[in-house]
Parts: C-alpha cells; structure tokens; sequence
C-alpha cells in the first residue's frame, strides 16, 4: 500500500473528506447525519407525493400572507375602508347649507386640518340651524345633548379653502333627531371632505331623561 501523500492538501481532496480531515492528515470516522438523512428523506417523499410542506407567512409587507392553499386565494380579502358616502336622498328635509372660511389655527402638523376641527365646524352649523328654529329648540323645562357622531373622512382639507356645511334630517325620532351632514368644497360641490351623522336627545333639565322634542323642533324638521 502507497503512504499518503504529505503534500497534498486539503484543496484536493473531495469536499465531504476535507471537512473531516484531522490535523494530523487522518480522515477520522464519520457518524451518519441522522438530521441530513431525515431532511433527504421528507424531500424524496414530499417529491413522489406531489405535496407542498406550508408554514405561516408573517406577510410580505402589503399584507400578504398567503400560505399557498388555493382555496384560501379564492377567498375574498377583507376590506377596512370606509363606508361609501351616503348621497343625501331628494326625500330628504335640507336644514341648512352654511358656507365657512377654514382657519390657518385649524391645520395641524401635517398642515392639512385637523380632524377634531371638522366636529367643531359641525356644531357651529348647527347652532346657525337652531338660531332659526322658534324658541331655539329648547326652553326652561327641555334641552339638547349631542349623543353620538358619525364621521367618514373623505379627504383632506388644506389651507386656504372655503367649505360648506350641509344639515338634513336623517331621521326624526320621538325624543332624538339625527342630522346627516356632509362638508364640501365651496368651489366644487362633488369634492367631498367629509360626511356622516350626529344624533341629538332632547333631555328633561331636572331629571336628566330622555324628553320629547319640542313642536318647534318638528315642525323645523318638515319644511
């Protein structure tokens, strides 16, 4: 048998050989890689199968995170946006249409205005509204809260800008009113800002309960 050749390096030898090469030039006994083994073997049978191993997808940063079943991609995807702005019906009872100047001081940092702003131009519209009503919808016994509000932001305001404020009835109740409203471009009418719905009660003063809307406040409502 031929001695091993002292000058022949590890570059020329085999790669699974190089790695198990001792420094002292031997080739020490390997052990069987039972992971590499087992790794090869789900392949061959994953292969023969014709089946795909899925792990959960973290998403791809848009979103996806498909896990490569079919059925699943026919599903369709779910939507957060915003509901879809509710045109005001010709049936309905037009309170009021205010125009109104936006304020520099109404921007925020990201110099478009402020979404708290919109409710503050809201309640100015329809204090305008109850201006005109007989007895100013209130009276020493009954009078108005504010008991929730809808809005859908459409699009930003930026400054400058002239708006106007639309007020309709949306429903009228026996102790509550709900006043659609839409914010729109005084120059365009279709450039939609904002639109949705505040519900008013009418309460008793002393006891806190729910009142009766006052006749003035009916009859405000069906002209």
């Amino acid at each position: 048998m031929n001695a091993p050749d002292k000058d022949r390096t590890t570059d020329d030898m085999p790669a699974d050989v190089a790695a198990d090469t001792t420094p002292s030039g031997k080739t020490a006994a390997r052990k069987p890689r039972k992971t590499t083994m087992r790794k090869r073997a789900a392949t061959k049978k994953g292969a023969s199968t014709g089946k795909t191993t899925r792990t959960a997808a973290a998403g791809n940063g848009d979103g996806d995170t498909s896990t490569g079943d079919p059925a699943a991609q026919t599903r369709p995807a779910a939507t957060t946006a915003a509901s879809a702005p509710a045109p005001m019906t010709a049936e309905a009872t037009v309170l009021l249409s205010t125009p109104m100047t936006v304020r520099w001081r109404d921007l925020d940092a990201f110099n478009h205005v402020n979404n708290s702003k919109y409710l503050s131009y809201l309640e100015e519209a329809r204090l305008r509204w109850m201006l005109s009503v007989p007895g100013q919808g209130l009276d020493d016994d009954v009078a108005p809260v504010v008991a929730a509000a809808h809005l859908n932001y459409r699009r930003p305001i930026e400054w400058p800008a002239e708006i106007v404020i639309e007020l309709f009835v949306e429903r009228l109740g026996n102790t509550s009113l709900s006043i659609g409203h839409r914010i729109t471009a005084a120059g365009n009418r279709d450039t939609l800002y904002c639109d949705g719905y505040v519900v008013m009660v009418w309460i008793d003063r002393a006891t806190g309960q729910a009142a009766a809307l006052p006749e003035s406040v009916r009859e405000a409502c069906r002209r």
